[in-house]
């Protein structure tokens, strides 16, 4: 079974959907069946490389709210996520472009190190508010989880799995994606958004007993049905 994910590194519901995603494959009977990729989807494309400007501002001046909102807000997202078992410092973050971390995680896919990675990410960023734009903390993130510190710099400085960025991002527009997470299952079911463990379990009970029918061979033999069983 694969299932793709696909999501942002700067998401909050993304990390908080992966720990529920994970939670509900410890109830699947087939979890060691399961293939998971992890996709590329920008929420703020235009954001710049670097910034000083802090989340609660971003959000403040884009949805049109005073930042004490966007502040209240975060707090009881980060309430929401410690439920989880996430620990989510909002004050830290900063606006900050992904493109360079979707590339890099797409190097991790190739070493199989991609949700190590992923996990790390999300962890620099929300709880330690690394700067996960910068080549060097990328270098050093991907270091922390095993990948080569001299194949990633070279990775981020060549420019390297731009287009394979690009195409998750076409293949989230022609799956209807617009927010994230988005759980895919082999490209036949969707889960939009941070679900409960127990519903995303159930659609990956679903989605296996249609891909593995149960094949009954032979003609019925003798059997007990509706309650009563004759001689």
């Amino acid at each position: 079974m694969k299932v793709e994910i696909f999501s942002d590194v700067v998401c909050p519901w993304c990390a908080i959907g992966k720990r529920r995603f994970e939670a509900a494959l410890e109830g699947f009977d087939h979890r060691e069946e399961v293939d998971v990729h992890w996709r590329a989807f920008e929420l703020d494309p235009s954001a710049p490389p670097s910034s000083d400007v802090d989340v609660a501002s971003h959000i403040a001046e884009k949805y049109g709210m005073s930042r004490a909102q966007a502040i209240a807000s975060q707090e009881k997202l980060a309430e929401l996520a410690a439920a989880d078992g996430l620990e989510f410092h909002f004050e830290l973050t900063k606006r900050a472009n992904t493109f360079d971390a979707h590339r890099l995680l797409h190097y991790a896919h190739e070493v199989g190190l991609q949700d190590a990675l992923k996990e790390r990410l999300f962890r620099a960023y929300f709880t330690e508010g690394e700067a996960i734009a910068d080549h060097a903390t990328l270098v050093r993130l991907g270091t922390e989880v095993g990948l080569d510190a001299d194949k990633s710099a070279e990775v981020l400085e060549s420019g390297r799995y731009a287009t394979e960025v690009r195409a998750d991002e076409a293949a989230a527009r022609d799956l209807g994606v617009t927010g994230v997470p988005f759980f895919v299952i082999d490209r036949r079911y969707g889960i939009s958004g941070a679900q409960r463990p127990e519903m995303i379990l159930q659609v990956l009970d679903e989605a296996w007993a249609k891909a593995h029918p149960l094949i009954v061979s032979g003609d019925a033999g003798e059997r007990c049905e509706d309650g009563s069983c004759p001689a």
